[in-house]
């Protein structure tokens, strides 16, 4: 029980730091012509990564994360939330982008996502259908027909989904 509440305080604290880095990171994003779509901060493997993921009407390019990632190190630095060493990284949230907050979850509502889940709906480990959006937690999504009412917690992972 003692590794599941350390790792519980860990991933609390990662989430504190990305909602740290996003307030003051976010400003000068902004100023650029850029929006924040998500900030992460995440161990994968042995290695720590901060991924700011920015946006635009435009679209982003890898001169605009080169754009961004130079303007926002040093901000970083000067603030210091972080005291381990880490990867920073800036990116554009592609096309088949991942719905992780209920801001992302309104703003494609609407669209085909496909949501993945932690234990099967009706026999399901992944739904795939039109995003109805987010109430009170609850996440709907219309696939063949009916409409799934998902608790949001219950998604491991939800993306757009872009047809080529």
């Amino acid at each position: 029980m003692a590794c599941h509440s350390f790792f519980v305080i860990k991933m609390k604290n990662a989430k504190n730091i990305a909602e740290t880095v996003q307030a003051f990171v976010q400003p000068v994003i902004n100023q650029l012509g850029y929006y924040v779509w998500d900030v992460e901060y995440v161990k994968e493997g042995s290695e720590w990564y901060l991924r700011i993921t920015i946006d635009s009407e435009d679209g982003i390019t890898i001169d605009d994360c080169e754009t961004v990632h130079r303007a926002i190190d040093p901000v970083i630095d000067e603030h210091d939330p972080i005291e381990n060493a880490y990867h920073l990284e800036v990116s554009s949230p592609g096309i088949e982008r991942v719905l992780r907050t209920a801001e992302h979850i309104e703003a494609w509502a609407g669209e085909e996502v496909e949501a993945k889940l932690f234990a099967p709906i009706d026999g399901k480990k992944a739904i795939r259908g039109i995003l109805g959006g987010i109430e009170n937690g609850i996440v709907t999504i219309e696939c063949d027909g009916k409409t799934y009412a998902i608790e949001h917690k219950k998604i491991s992972r939800m993306t757009t989904v872009f047809d080529f």
